[in-house]
């Protein structure tokens, strides 16, 4: 869904390089593009032929060798003593996605080599984030372990993992997170890409497919094709928004592909429950899909998720996508109220266009939606922003959300002495924190974004890749168009403007949220989707129309479909 701003936002047509443009037109690769695709491959960069080809025409085997990642070769060694060994492992992960997909994936190629393997995600209230102290107790416990295989965290926890090495107990960390500044954990095998100089764009189930490609290289196996969990890499990928530039391109080109026909139970079940058809695109998972397998990690554990992916019988895979998608209705529920009160916050005292950032907390919010709500107001007020949620005892876990140029984890790590933890990504982070620390995280929090933020950083853009016009809108445009995806973080959907658009017709209300709008312009109609649109204050007509495109189908036809996502008062 596009994202609604309180603030207006400044549109920005990109200028278009010539030379660039040109030799795009030149290129033999690009002879059948449509000339709107040309403009908009040349606008990402791409001119000369093999970059051009690399990027329209992804292909597996341009994959680089995954011993080049950092440890591999140590994390494939221990991996294959413990097979031999037939020791008891872990796979210790997170209750997002991405770590989801890493587990189930991982634990489907070591099976083939014949070690049967525990798995561990963490209850997001009771041991919370990563490899924490009340996880691995409860790991012991459960399972006594002699090797743990860190997924999708690990990278700072220090002190844990010298912790099971006291106890004898190895663990290999396969993770994507940052390092810390000064120290990195004692493991037997660290397999980060932020750790090389080579690779930074993977996510942890990109990560796991590595070391999976790893395996199969050091010792063979007949009974593994790594194209067959392409699905569930690009499941994590997408949902982890990674860039999707590089190895991450091909991994989720291939892996949409895959998905479109699985065979895996639980995506069949899932892609029922949600309603997908043929046609699935990167949008799909993050809107539809990756919601539902992350709804059961937000609100208790993830179990549900990972045996979905791990599931054999149609029919309880179709049971537990079920249960998934009431989850996560619940999650929406609980989400629009923390929402709307946060709202009510900003409305009483904390008006975001008189500060740089936004800071709430509250006794009565859930921590496992609280990224999504911060998430929601970054949009809405361009602010980085943290939402945190106390319990009983006063202690508070929070969630991140930047922009453009704001550094979340530098902002934190000037916090440090204020947090019990915290961590994560330029663009989006964690914390803990005491409720007595509040009050001054929130006031110094506002001065170091104020010290840092130039005010244009705080002013949302709408950056529109090129300006057409409705006639050009044909479903023939997309065979050319669509070599462009998987669209995401790095190559984002192109956003077209058209200008000086009328209404051939009323907008109808769909679902009470949203709006299909019949546009026209100089005798062609075309519909569009406008979504979350309902209650919003429309401006006079005409209009200039910023909005993507996607291909729809519907009873065995198909049309290309507009989705709006910003219109303004013709200029």
């Amino acid at each position: 869904m596009p994202p609604q701003m309180d603030i207006e936002a400044n549109w920005i047509v990109k200028e278009v390089r010539q030379d660039l443009l040109k030799q795009v037109a030149e290129a033999p690769v690009a002879s059948q593009l449509a000339p709107l695709v040309r403009q908009l491959v040349a606008q990402r960069g791409l001119g000369e032929n093999r970059a051009l080809e690399r990027f329209l025409s992804p292909r597996l085997r341009d994959l680089s060798d995954p011993f080049l990642l950092p440890d591999m070769e140590r994390a494939v060694a221990r991996l294959l003593q413990a097979i031999d060994r037939q020791e008891r492992v872990v796979l210790y992960g997170d209750y997002d996605v991405d770590g989801v997909t890493s587990i189930a994936l991982l634990q489907e190629v070591l099976d083939r080599y014949g070690l049967a393997c525990h798995t561990f995600l963490p209850h997001r209230l009771d041991d919370g984030y990563g490899v924490s102290q009340v996880g691995i107790e409860r790991c012991l416990n459960d399972f006594n372990p002699q090797l743990v295989v860190a997924v999708d965290c690990g990278t700072t926890s220090i002190d844990e993992i010298a912790y099971l090495k006291e106890r004898d107990v190895e663990v290999i960390v396969c993770d994507h997170h940052e390092c810390h500044p000064d120290q990195r954990p004692d493991c037997v095998a660290l397999v980060n890409p932020k750790v090389g100089d080579d690779y930074h764009y993977l996510c942890s189930a990109g990560v796991v497919f590595k070391v999976a490609h790893a395996l199969l290289k050091a010792r063979p196996n007949p009974d593994i094709d790594l194209k067959c969990f392409l699905d569930i890499v690009a499941l994590g990928t997408v949902a982890d928004i990674v860039p999707l530039v590089g190895e991450n391109r091909i991994l989720v080109r291939k892996g949409v592909q895959r998905l479109r026909e699985t065979d895996n139970c639980g995506l069949v079940a899932l892609k029922k429950e949600t309603k997908l058809g043929a046609t699935i695109h990167t949008s799909d998972i993050g809107f539809r899909l990756g919601p539902r397998l992350n709804a059961a990690g937000r609100l208790d554990t993830a179990q549900s998720a990972l045996s979905l992916l791990m599931e054999r019988d149609p029919d309880r895979a179709q049971s537990l996508a079920q249960g998934l998608d009431r989850q996560n209705r619940e999650r929406q529920a609980l989400e629009q109220r923390i929402h709307e009160e946060a709202s009510d916050m900003l409305k009483n005292g904390h008006d975001p266009k008189n500060r740089c950032s936004i800071v709430l907390g509250s006794d009565d919010w859930h921590p496992g939606v609280v990224g999504i709500v911060a998430s929601r107001l970054t949009r809405q007020y361009h602010r980085p922003t943290f939402v945190i949620a106390f319990d009983e005892t006063g202690l508070g876990k929070g969630s991140g959300r930047s922009v453009e140029n704001i550094s979340l984890v530098e902002a934190l790590r000037e916090c440090e002495d204020l947090l019990i933890k915290g961590g994560g990504h330029e663009m989006a982070a964690g914390l803990t924190i005491w409720k007595q620390n509040f009050p001054e995280f929130q006031q110094r929090f506002e001065e170091i974004v104020r010290v840092n933020a130039r005010s244009e950083y705080l002013v949302p853009k709408l950056y529109v890749d090129a300006e057409v016009t409705l006639n050009e809108l044909t479903v023939s445009l997309l065979d050319s168009y669509e070599l462009m995806e998987p669209f995401g973080s790095h190559n984002p959907q192109p956003l077209l403007i058209c200008r000086g658009v009328e209404l051939a017709s009323e907008p109808t209300t769909i679902s009470g949220k949203h709006l299909r709008l019949e546009l026209y312009q100089n005798g062609t109609i075309r519909e569009a989707i406008y979504f979350g649109a309902a209650e919003l204050d429309l401006p006079p007509l005409p209009w200039d129309v910023a909005f993507t495109i996607q291909r729809n189908e519907y009873r065995g036809k198909q049309s290309l479909q507009m989705h709006v996502q910003s219109v303004r008062a013709s200029r």
